[in-house]
């Protein structure tokens, strides 16, 4: 493979950007940074279906052209792609397509022609002309079945879409259509011979389904005077093109199908076939309809389609602006980093499959992963090897007369044991990237960092650098961490550029991490540079102040008629009542006895707020004056042990305490009490009437700094 293309849906330009769309670019996003640091000519392309009544009708609404319309969208899908890195500008698309581009037209026109003189699979002509009368959703850009609107009550009146809820065109006039119905079997035969053209299998299994159950002609046009807001159909400019023929012939135009300048610009011939990221939603347009038009005309198919999930609220609704739970992309950007945003995306949603989405999560997420897991494995290396080795990385080296020394400081001597973990780590990461289970692949990117975090408290650096003959042990330690930070930069690359980059840099590296190919990492590559400036690379957020201000933001925005966040909606709301869910007092009161009968508890995200961690007490005394306060020392696997009082002397004597496994609670803000600093709290029962504090503690060994969860 010496060229790779990967393709977003372009987003129907009748309203602005969200959630769902953001996360589709990142994936492509991702997936073309890996394809070139393989070294692998990559095409990335986005962008925007301008075409359609959707977009007379949203223009008509805001008092602008449709092409105004179109315009006012992009400007926003700049600015945003822009934001979030994912423009060209950041390394992100090379093409921002829009199908208001001359060269789409005639691209389109070509593919039409070729469509139009072509044969069925059983001699007919692929495309005929007729007449369409039925039932059509603006929104959804489809004609309808019987069994995909809901009838109405009154039968005057239009049925529903299923999907949007929306009342239904009714349309009766000459159309072309495309014979669909003579492709059902060679569709059959490509999933067939390809199981992995359509990804995941569930999805696979639907489409087959859906051709099974036979295959309907489909109108791929309109009267001008009823769509006039479109392509007009090769030599009969009084029908408009059918908008998904437009916007799918995109992904061959934007490439140079059809248009000699555009072909020498990118290369259709050099880039196609692609593979296609789309939403659930819109699987069938992809799997089905592309596959049937590309057949017609003579084009090779994708290379697969792969359909995601769609993103719920914590309570697992589907996202919506009536129920007041989406979450705002400006939001986003103002109160997260960009990588942390990518992370989440990919590690919390298993790709193929429908994903949470909450702002509590994110938060959650960063300051686990991030900020305590790998923002503390960078700053606590790069800080000790500033401190003790004036920063510069040292060898990682152990002599002969270093081994028993390191030995007795339970140092793994034979660095191969950390070298095959991470490149096992490595291989089984690379291997979920290409199957695109990024999930996965980020579990095992954390498993280094876990490694890595349990080598230095294990090893215990600052206790090390007290001791002359201990040196070459602190160095190996030290350059190990390094080197795993390295593969990390590496690795994680593609998933946050940003912060890969920012490792690297204050590794003292200056290597394009975009050219480093993962499989090519060995162990041991990492010289002995002077590292950078150490700057936190995710600091903790604040987690209630950030949600008050989502809150007050989201409070404001709905009083400007704008729609609000989800951290404002309403657990389990209905979504609308019917006659047997009447609101009564008598209703209202039972409400209310249910909501106070679940004051007591809490969500899980309530309970990951709280950092416990394992400490063993290195010193216990006794405060001057204060009968009831004990003044311990605890290491808790960071650089320095932390200070904390406990109000236990009237239970535990000093001396028994030291050496013993606690939990404690490590992200308690700090507080003064007679003149001393408490850095966190630990945990006991209490005990009896008189609530006699009993530490807890454990029965097997535990690491010093390990998380409970």
């Amino acid at each position: 493979m010496k060229t790779f293309y990967v393709t977003t849906p372009i987003y129907y330009a009748n309203s602005l950007p969200h959630l769902g769309h953001l996360y589709t670019m990142m994936v492509a996003d991702t997936i073309a940074r890996r394809q070139r640091q393989r070294g692998i000519e990559t095409f990335f392309l986005t962008g925007t279906d301008e075409h359609g009544i959707n977009i007379e009708r949203a223009a008509q609404r805001n008092n602008r052209t449709p092409q105004e319309q179109a315009d006012f969208v992009v400007s926003y899908f700049t600015k945003m792609t822009a934001a979030f890195g994912l423009d060209r500008a950041h390394g992100g698309y090379d093409i921002f397509m829009r199908t208001t581009e001359p060269f789409h037209y005639q691209g389109v026109s070509e593919f039409w022609n070729r469509v139009a003189k072509a044969k069925t699979p059983k001699g007919r002509d692929a495309i005929y002309k007729g007449h369409y009368e039925g039932w059509f959703c603006a929104p959804c850009a489809a004609y309808k079945t019987e069994d995909e609107y809901a009838k109405p009550e009154n039968p005057d009146e239009p049925p529903t879409c299923l999907v949007h809820e929306t009342k239904l065109d009714r349309v009766s006039e000459e159309s072309y259509f495309f014979r669909l119905s003579d492709f059902g079997e060679a569709l059959l035969k490509l999933y067939e011979e390809r199981p992995d053209f359509v990804q995941p299998e569930v999805r696979r299994n639907e489409v087959r389904s859906f051709v099974q159950s036979g295959l309907q002609d489909l109108s791929v046009s309109r009267l001008k005077t009823s769509v006039s807001w479109g392509l007009p159909v090769p030599g009969d400019p009084e029908h408009t093109m059918y908008v998904w023929f437009d916007a799918l012939t995109n992904y061959i135009t934007a490439i140079g199908f059809g248009n000699e300048q555009q072909e020498r610009a990118v290369g259709f011939e050099k880039f196609w076939p692609a593979l296609h990221l789309v939403g659930k939603d819109i699987l069938r347009f992809h799997a089905i309809y592309w596959p049937a038009f590309l057949m017609a005309g003579g084009v090779e198919q994708p290379r697969a389609i792969v359909a995601h999930g769609m993103w719920l609220d914590p309570a697992g609704r589907k996202m919506s602006k009536t129920l007041g739970n989406t979450i705002e992309l400006d939001v986003l950007n103002k109160h997260f980093s960009t990588d942390a945003i990518r992370y989440f995306c990919l590690r919390e949603m298993v790709f193929g499959q429908d994903g949470r989405f909450g702002y509590e999560g994110l938060i959650d997420r960063t300051n686990s992963d991030l900020a305590s897991g790998l923002g503390n494995l960078s700053s606590r290396t790069l800080t000790m090897i500033q401190r003790y080795c004036e920063g510069q990385i040292p060898t990682g080296n152990i002599s002969d007369a270093g081994i028993l020394p390191a030995k007795r400081a339970g140092i793994d001597t034979d660095e191969a044991v950390i070298s095959k973990f991470v490149t096992r780590a490595r291989d089984q990461m690379i291997r979920y990237f290409d199957e695109l289970a990024f999930s996965k692949a980020l579990e095992e990117a954390w498993s280094i960092v876990a490694h890595a975090d349990k080598m230095i408290s294990d090893a215990k650096p600052w206790d090390l650098a007290r001791e002359a003959k201990q040196r070459e042990a602190l160095n190996a330690v030290l350059y190990r961490a390094s080197e795993c930070l390295r593969w990390l930069s590496v690795l994680l690359y593609p998933v946050m550029p940003n912060a890969a980059r920012e490792i690297y840099a204050q590794l003292g590296l200056t290597d394009d991490l975009s050219k480093i190919d993962p499989a090519e990492l060995k162990w041991g590559g990492l010289g002995s540079t002077q590292i950078a400036e150490v700057k936190p690379l995710f600091p903790r957020i604040d987690k209630a102040k950030t949600m008050d201000e989502i809150k007050s933001g989201s409070a404001a925005a709905a009083g400007s008629g704008q729609h609000t966040t989800e951290a404002d909606a309403v657990p389990d709301a209905h979504t609308s009542i019917t006659s047997d869910e009447r609101v009564t007092p008598a209703t209202q009161a039972d409400a209310a006895a249910d909501a106070a009968a679940l004051v007591n508890y809490i969500e899980i995200t309530d309970f990951t707020r709280v950092d416990l961690r394992v400490g063993e007490v290195r010193t216990a005394e006794r405060i001057p004056k204060a009968d009831k306060l004990l003044l311990l020392t605890v290491d808790i696997g960071e650089e320095k042990p932390r200070q904390i009082l406990a109000g236990i002397a009237q239970y535990y004597e000093p001396e028994t305490l030291v050496g013993r496994k606690i939990v404690i609670v490590a992200n308690l803000k700090p507080r003064k009490l007679r003149g001393y600093e408490s850095q966190g709290m630990l945990l006991a029962a209490s005990v009896g009437e008189e609530g006699k504090p009993v530490i807890a503690t454990f029965a097997e060994d535990v690491p010093n700094g390990a998380r409970l969860k």
